[in-house]
Parts: structure tokens; sequence; C-alpha cells
């Protein structure tokens, strides 16, 4: 029996020609390493989350998985060991897995950027994972401060952007106190709607002078944002907006000045 051994990149089948017993030609094939772009993405973590960055290896053998940082090209980790004296990095495997992950604790916007997952082959074989660590942004529409017309509706509206996951809860404080929404003064209730970008309605009916105040959004995985409510008594009508709520406009004082300075440099 003879066999032929041939080599086309990584891969590699060896072809018997024939058999001592005359059989038909048999062909084996046997792949080098190579990585599952499936389980190998691009990570979004949140500015302060552990974050972890999966590849995936298949037909590893006895190769060596590596991590390396492209920002100033530094050496992670060499299959299990850390090479950097920052320990918010870690490699993790389990055994018999393929799975070799890069874990970055306590990310921050520096972190951004492309790390190299390595495998020792000759020549050596790399995928690129992006990481962006992104910070979510709240924000309280028409804030930071909100004048309302007393026995009108206050109606405050909470959004959070730009985070990879929606926030688990969305809290409302009223004066640093969380706001009851079964409290005996009623008329006060809340909807959330989760997504991409989520927002938490906060309706007050009937405001009254009890309800100035701050008032505080506390999304699960974001800041927070803070907006100051002021319900006026017939106070300034021009900063009022019929049936609703507006921010009061700059004072006449202000307009004038805008006004000068504009005439003065024309």
């Amino acid at each position: 029996m003879s066999v032929e051994i041939h080599y086309i990149g990584f891969l590699m089948y060896a072809v018997v020609q024939e058999t001592n017993n005359g059989n038909s030609l048999v062909e084996t094939t046997t792949r080098g390493p190579y990585f599952d772009a499936t389980a190998s993405k691009n990570v979004t973590a949140l500015l302060g989350k552990t974050a972890y960055l999966n590849c995936r290896v298949k037909n590893l053998v006895n190769r060596t998985v590596s991590w390396v940082r492209h920002r100033d090209v530094h050496l992670l980790t060499v299959g299990l060991y850390t090479y950097t004296s920052d320990q918010r990095f870690r490699s993790i495997h389990l055994p018999h897995s393929e799975d070799w992950t890069l874990q970055i604790k306590y990310p921050q916007h520096r972190d951004s950027g492309v790390y190299e997952c390595q495998v020792s082959s000759t020549p050596h074989l790399s995928h690129f994972i992006h990481l962006t660590v992104i910070e979510p942004d709240t924000e309280i529409v028409g804030g930071p401060e909100l004048f309302i017309d007393k026995g009108s509706t206050i109606n405050l509206t909470c959004v959070v952007r730009h985070s990879p996951e929606p926030p688990a809860y969305i809290f409302w404080n009223h004066n640093d106190a969380i706001i009851s929404y079964s409290s005996t003064r009623g008329g006060v209730s809340v909807a959330t709607e989760r997504g991409e970008t989520s927002r938490s309605v906060l309706l007050i009916q009937r405001a009254r002078a009890s309800d100035s105040g701050s008032y505080q959004c506390n999304p699960s995985n974001a800041r927070s944002a803070n907006v100051t409510v002021h319900v006026l008594n017939g106070e300034h009508p021009e900063a009022m907006q019929h049936g609703g709520n507006q921010r009061m406009g700059p004072s006449l004082g202000v307009l004038a000045f805008i006004a000068y300075v504009l005439l003065a440099y024309s």
C-alpha cells in the first residue's frame, strides 16, 4: 500500500492509492486550525461592566491561542497565562472547549479598539475582534427645568440611548424619595418601553404645589438624569403652554442684551 501526503494551505489529506487486498481508493481529510466567525464576533460593552471577547478555534490540536491588543501591539495572554501587569485582563478557557475568551474587567473608553486572537501555527492565524466601550446616555426631555401650570398634567419622559441592552428597570425619584405609584395621592402612573432606545414616561395628574421639586430618572445600566419641576399658580403665564408644559423662555433683559450685542458687532 502506498500513501501520498498532500498539503493545500492548512488542509492536509492522505490518499491511499491501493490497499493490500486490492480494494478501491480511500481518502481521509484532516483540516488544520481555523476560526468559527459565527462565535467570534465584535463586542459592544458598557463602561465599567465586564467585557468578554470570545474566539472559537476549531482543530486547535496542540497549538496555543494568544490575545494581542493592537493599539500598542501588546501581548495580553498566551494560553491561560497573562502577560500584562494590568490585572483587568484574563484568558478564560474550559477543558475540551473550542472557546478562548479574553475577559476585561471594568472596561474604559481607552480599551476600545481591535484585539487579535492569534493561533501559533506556521504561519500564525489571526482573527480580529473590535471592542467598543460605550456609556449610555440618559436624558429627561425638556430639562433641566420645567414650568407646569397648577392642575395640569406633569409629563416627564426619560430616554436612555446607546445601550447594548435595555435597562432591567427605570426608577423615578421625587426629592430623593422613590415615587410610589400606589400612594394615597393618586393620579401617578408610569409606562416604560424597552428597546434599542428605552423610554419611561411618568405622568402626574392634577399638579399641585407639593409636586414641585427635583425629579430623577434612574436606569439600571446608565447614569441618572435630573429635572426641576416648578408648579405655578398663575405666575408667568407667558411661560405656559396650553394643556401641557414648556420651559420658560429667556427674560426680557437677556433678550435686550443679545439684541445690543448683535447691533454693536453688525
